[in-house]
């Protein structure tokens, strides 16, 4: 009962400091540690002692997991040479950086070093990525720290088995190798083997609540037989999610998607959340036992900063270095900014705590051992999780812009109606009726409306039709629950239909198109397409980027026909200036239609993106 009441405080306790957090814009890992640091020296919270099998089976793979199968296969492929850079290349250097320090300051042996650093080498997904979607990095990094993270600790933890054992005098350099080659490759070729295992399965499951069961027997069905052949478990999830994440598309039914992506949502939430909690309130015990330890004070201090230090050092060492090797070589060199932000997201976090728990409890000064991970933990969230931030504005480091994204998502929607409504033209039969078709054809132009005005003013969203058609539609919904409701407080109807309907209600509201919190904030930056699609569309390349009209930024048809616009068009062939498809006019388009002229530009403020009608392309 105690340890159920426990556990109850914790997760609450852990998910209210994140929501403050996160509702403060503060550094969620960072907050959760600070509050557990805490909480350690109140006299009524009980000392914390986990057990390494917890973090290893209980909490790794899923948070593993749920992080590899949102990350993308063709970003992995794309940046591949980075991501085995700092996974494999960065940790191992990190890991005889801090045993060279640790070797030097401490009395215990080089393999007993070589242990610690491969605890403390790998950064932390969770930290990183926390950071990183917070302050808004660049795409391309974000990505890059999120696959290291996802494959550093593999890494980390074949180098620390590999340490324990030479401690024992039972391992060579050639079984060291060994071991490494069939950690990587059994644990890849084991999350490949789950994967496509569940992916039978899955194709032949339509219930949303037997899929998501499967998927959270996912993490352990790829880590426990990894693990049982002495392969690397976390590989093993790490593969499996990237290819379950990859096909879920066309293995999974919407509705499992749906399902499954609300589901570890919340339990990543409890999982990182609990985890950075118990990182806090373990440093009261490991301090107080580190201190007992009869090793000097004076060293015992020295030693916790130079590692700290040397963890900090090496990361920037090896990114400078490798960026420098790849320009000697002849890669097109990237912006140094890149490297330096990327060499300074190395905070740590859920791995480090698990492996320096791996240690035998006869290792040589354990206490300080633990000490010395726990300090470089909390180090490295306190002075890079805090300062990541600056650093990223210093140099003027871009993240995405919500006003392109928007355009993205509305060219990409774009190009999909075309394809359901080619496909609805050629699946209509004889005995459809038209008003059928004459329905879908409208709510396929609706939902493709709705995404390209996001676009254009910002206060015009007030004024879009399917602004108004969102609003009128929710108000309808509510009316509709609240009697739906008083039918049921009066029990005139079956509880089970009456939950149908509701559900059928809930499903529609959640459907409807809503918007991010500042997605209408004031843009500063031009809002083009990034890269352009001007290379593959012959019209694009031929038109001008501005067009210059003689009329004013005013749909003259809308005027001498009493109807309002939404957002404006120009003709870049003769700068005919018509309105959007979502105006009630269509102007712009019908100036198409009647004249054939291929490329029109956005006179929106502040935008410069322009669209071919006829290859129905951005440039």
């Amino acid at each position: 009962m105690h340890i159920a009441i426990g556990l109850v405080v914790l997760v609450a306790s852990a998910a209210a400091v994140a929501a403050l957090a996160r509702r403060a814009g503060i550094s969620e890992p960072l907050a959760l540690t600070l509050a557990g640091v805490a909480a350690s020296y109140l006299p009524f919270v009980p000392e914390v002692h986990l057990e390494p099998e917890i973090v290893l089976l209980g909490l790794l793979p899923p948070l593993l997991y749920t992080a590899a199968i949102r990350t993308s296969l063709v970003d992995f492929r794309a940046n591949i040479g980075a991501i085995v850079s700092l996974s494999v290349g960065l940790v191992l250097f990190s890991t005889f950086a801090v045993a060279a320090v640790v070797w030097w300051l401490l009395p215990v042996p080089f393999a007993v070093a070589v242990a610690l650093g491969a605890v403390v080498a790998p950064p932390d997904a969770v930290a990183a990525t926390a950071v990183a979607r917070r302050i808004g990095m660049p795409r391309r990094i974000v990505s890059i720290l999120e696959a290291e993270s996802l494959f550093n600790d593999a890494t980390a933890l074949v180098a620390l088995r590999t340490a324990i054992a030479a401690s024992a005098g039972a391992v060579s350099v050639w079984n060291a190798g060994g071991d490494f080659l069939l950690a990587a490759g059994g644990g890849a070729v084991v999350g490949i083997a789950v994967a496509y295992a569940l992916a039978l399965l899955r194709r032949r499951i339509t219930d949303p609540v037997l899929d998501t069961t499967l998927s959270f027997l996912a993490p352990f069905l790829a880590y426990l037989p990894a693990e049982e052949i002495h392969a690397s478990g976390v590989i093993a999830v790490v593969t499996c999610g990237m290819i379950l994440g990859h096909g879920a598309p066309v293995w999974q039914s919407a509705a499992s998607r749906t399902a499954e992506r609300i589901n570890w949502g919340t339990a990543q939430f409890i999982l990182e959340s609990a985890v950075f909690l118990i990182i806090g309130l373990q440093v009261n015990t490991i301090v107080r036992d580190a201190w007992a330890s009869g090793l000097d004070h004076g060293t015992l201090i020295v030693t916790a900063i130079a590692v700290l230090v040397a963890v900090m050092l090496a990361r920037p060492v090896w990114v400078f270095g490798w960026t420098f090797l790849e320009r000697a070589f002849g890669r097109a060199p990237e912006p140094l900014a890149h490297p330096t932000v990327v060499s300074w997201a190395g905070m740590r976090g859920v791995v480090t705590l698990a492996a320096v728990l791996l240690l035998p409890a006869d290792t040589p000064q354990l206490p300080v051992l633990k000490l010395l991970a726990l300090v470089v933990v909390a180090g490295t969230l306190l002075l890079q999780g805090t300062s990541l931030s600056w650093l990223v504005r210093r140099m003027r480091l871009r993240g995405p812009s919500r006003a392109e994204d928007a355009l993205q998502k509305a060219n990409l929607l774009t190009q999909a109606s075309n394809a359901g409504l080619a496909a609805l033209d050629a699946a209509i039969g004889p005995d459809t009726p038209e008003e059928v078709v004459n329905s879908l054809r409208d709510r396929v132009t609706w939902r493709t409306n709705a995404a390209w005005e996001r676009l254009g003013r910002p206060e015009s969203e007030l004024a879009t039709p399917t602004a108004e058609y969102r609003r009128l539609r929710l108000e309808m919904l509510r009316a509709e629950r609240e009697t739906v409701l008083r039918v049921r407080d009066a029990g005139g109807v079956d509880y089970e239909i009456l939950q149908h309907v509701l559900a059928r209600l809930d499903l529609e509201e959640s459907m409807i198109d809503r918007f991010d919190e500042g997605d209408d904030e004031d843009r500063v930056e031009t809002l083009a397409i990034p890269g352009g699609s001007a290379e593959d569309c012959a019209h694009l390349r031929a038109a001008p980027l501005l067009g210059e009209s003689d009329q004013p930024d005013v749909c003259a048809r809308c005027l001498a026909e009493g109807l309002t616009w939404v957002h404006l068009r120009m003709c870049l062939t003769c700068g005919n200036i018509g309105c959007c498809d979502s105006s009630p006019g269509n102007h712009a388009a019908g100036h198409y239609t009647s004249t054939s002229h291929p490329v029109m530009r956005s006179v929106e403020p502040g935008e410069a993106w322009r669209w071919c009608y006829v290859d129905e392309l951005l440039g």
